[in-house]
């Protein structure tokens, strides 16, 4: 496709390869479907992911497939290409772009927007002992290997079940919370053999409060909201090592862990460290104002891959978006001969939930939900951003399934792939 549908013959269309599926990428390709470029999607995968609803496969609420979206759909309705690859080197000489398969791909324009890893801030033993949530392949390794270690003491195995989550961000509260709730409401129904009280759920954050972003109060209801679930909550803790069955903390103390979920901190996947590109502190990709790479002229950097010297932004799928739609924009004024601008983040508020009508809400203009309504404008926000009809439908009916059947055995879906947990040494 190297000529431009509907206009002279021979007319070359610029061409822009956008690296990675998610929000940033999947919104700069939309941006820029009408601008008569030759856009072409990379992604390792056939899909891009729902981050914010991983948990929820994690904990058996939702299927997979709920929270993944065909990438060449996003293709198909943009009247642009998706190449399935993985990227291994960048050749800015010749813009071209070299994958895995030996493929090559050139361009005028590159866009990264690949998203990011779990940082493990060198503890010893956090890469090879924890689970991550940053992929679908995550939460089903996670979720898979719970249900392995609930039907272990449905059979007989009658020592306690340790889960601790590391981070009191968005994610560590929200799974922790649900994961209390799986304990205290689903499991009597779905493993009547198995004590409540014999799974303990801890929550380390090594900062003095959780959800830290957010207001005081809304941060100590969070809090309050956890403990009321029977969470172990543990703030101003720092982890000294991990092994396969315990986390050691500072003080000397030891838990014993049988599943340990790493939700402190994030990194570049470790290919940037390979592309000769300038990258900051964990890898992540150095940009200029305008969202180009350092010392590039038709590199970006969108979502959280990227870092603004200077200009820190939350991990949160509303920055991702606006800085995909930018980096549309940025190409076309470049196309055009006139200067870039600047990328300026519009913060419309932040919201996590702690569990079944209960979450907090805090949005730009001041105001401040907690509880059931901040709960419902929750859930009404991730359906809203869910990609696909389909995909919105079959999260509210399993959702609304979990929380009206939970106590009644229903709400937990499990089997919808065969991904296994990796081998624990």
């Amino acid at each position: 496709m190297a000529e431009l549908g509907g206009k002279e013959a021979g007319v070359k269309r610029p061409r822009v390869v956008i690296v990675g599926s998610g929000f940033a990428g999947l919104t700069a390709q939309h941006r820029l479907a009408k601008s008569g470029m030759a856009v072409t999607l990379v992604d390792r995968n056939v899909y891009g992911t729902f981050q914010p609803l991983l948990y929820q496969v994690a904990t058996a609420g939702l299927a997979s497939s709920d929270v993944a979206y065909p990438a060449w759909t996003a293709a198909h309705k943009t009247r642009t290409e998706f190449r399935r690859g993985e990227v291994v080197g960048i050749d800015t000489g010749t813009r071209e772009v070299q994958l895995a398969d030996g493929g090559v791909l050139g361009y005028e324009y590159l866009v990264l927007a690949t998203g990011v890893s779990a940082a493990f801030f060198g503890i010893t033993g956090a890469a090879e002992h924890t689970f991550s949530l940053y992929t679908r392949a995550d939460s089903i390794i996670l979720r898979n290997r719970l249900m392995a270690e609930l039907e272990k003491r449905s059979a007989g195995d009658d020592s306690d079940l340790g889960i601790t989550i590391v981070g009191g961000g968005a994610t560590g509260v929200e799974l922790a919370g649900t994961l209390a709730e799986l304990r205290n409401i689903a499991l009597p129904a779905s493993f009547p053999d198995i004590d409540p009280k014999r799974i303990c759920v801890t929550l380390i954050e090594a900062g003095p409060a959780l959800l830290a972003p957010f207001n005081s109060k809304l941060r100590d209801y969070a809090k309050r909201e956890l403990v009321e679930r029977g969470v172990d909550v543990r703030l101003d803790t720092k982890i000294e090592r991990v092994e396969r069955d315990r986390v050691f903390i500072s003080g000397g103390t030891e838990l014993t862990s049988d599943l340990t979920v790493w939700a402190a901190g994030i990194s570049g996947p470790e290919w940037t460290g390979k592309l000769g590109l300038p990258t900051g502190k964990g890898r992540r990709l150095l940009t200029g104002p305008d969202l180009r790479v350092a010392d590039q002229d038709r590199i970006f950097a969108a979502g959280d891959i990227g870092v603004i010297d200077g200009y820190p932004l939350p991990q949160l799928s509303a920055p991702a978006i606006q800085q995909g739609r930018h980096v549309a924009d940025q190409i076309k004024l470049i196309e055009a001969g006139r200067p870039t601008k600047p990328f300026h983040y519009r913060d419309k508020g932040i919201a996590a939930t702690i569990g079944h009508r209960s979450a907090v809400v805090e949005l730009s203009g001041g105001i401040k939900l907690r509880g059931t309504l901040a709960w419902l404008g929750w859930l009404g926000l991730h359906l809203f951003y869910l990609l696909g009809n389909r995909n919105r439908i079959s999260a509210l009916v399993n959702l609304s399934w979990r929380y009206l059947t939970w106590s009644r055995g229903g709400g937990v879906i499990i089997g919808d792939d065969e991904t296994e947990p990796p081998a624990r040494s």
